[in-house]
């Protein structure tokens, strides 16, 4: 009785890349992190219930959306919720501003960038925490927040706001509301979720997109995020 074997061909190897020598400094990067992610454990475990406001740093304050997200950040304070931010410049600052102008508490958690970052001056002095590490300042923002509003922005916030989506999604945290701010500014993104993503290419489920609102007046955030815990909904 005879066999059948087949050959596996004989391919050639490639001469692979090799990394250079890093392990002294991946061992102090690691110490870096976890030193990051212990002060930020421990100055924001006391803060209370918070909101994260996401936008862009380049954002004037003579901007319809700087001017919404100061208002956003007064109501949000008015009804006892806490407000972060990245800590830097445009949307950042208006978070910030609305809250700490109205005797709210007003979080920033800043980012080491080359270009157009430093702190802005209403974060309360001892919640101004400084990061070099994006992904530690990502898990800042979402495990000390209740809800999550996000105004106008670039690459950063459309990273946030799909973090959090994610994490949602895939029940990794609670479901938590997510408010987009300005109809005219995401119906172009959201129009591709439904039709691309959702309708064309099956890689979401219809209902992902109940996941998050898209509203314009300032008003309107707290109206979601009240009527959210006041459902019970966080526990569903």
């Amino acid at each position: 009785m005879s066999e059948n074997h087949s050959t596996v061909p004989v391919v050639a190897k490639h001469q692979m890349k090799q990394w250079a020598e890093l392990k002294g400094e991946n061992s102090w990067t690691m110490f870096k992190v976890i030193s990051e992610f212990v002060d930020g454990f421990e100055r924001l475990n006391k803060i209370g219930p918070c909101v994260s406001i996401f936008g862009s740093a380049r954002t004037k304050p003579d901007n319809q959306y700087y001017k919404a997200a100061v208002d956003i950040a007064q109501l949000l304070t008015e009804a006892g919720w806490g407000v972060i931010t990245g800590g830097g410049p445009g949307i950042m600052e208006a978070g910030n501003k609305g809250a700490s102008l109205h005797g709210g508490v007003s979080v920033g958690l800043n980012i080491h960038l080359p270009f157009e970052q430093n702190h802005n001056q209403y974060i309360d002095n001892d919640k101004n925490l400084e990061h070099r590490y994006f992904f530690v300042r990502k898990v800042m923002f979402v495990k000390y927040a209740q809800g999550f509003v996000v105004m106008p922005g670039g690459f950063g916030t459309l990273d946030e706001i799909f973090e959090v989506l994610t994490l949602v999604q895939t029940k990794r945290i609670e479901r938590v509301p997510i408010i987009l701010i300005g109809k005219s500014y995401w119906e172009g993104l959201v129009e591709w979720i439904k039709s691309a993503m959702l309708e064309r290419e099956h890689n979401i489920n219809p209902t992902d997109l109940n996941l998050f609102w898209v509203v314009d007046e300032p008003a309107e955030v707290v109206k979601i995020i009240t009527e959210f815990y006041a459902d019970g909904e966080s526990s569903s």
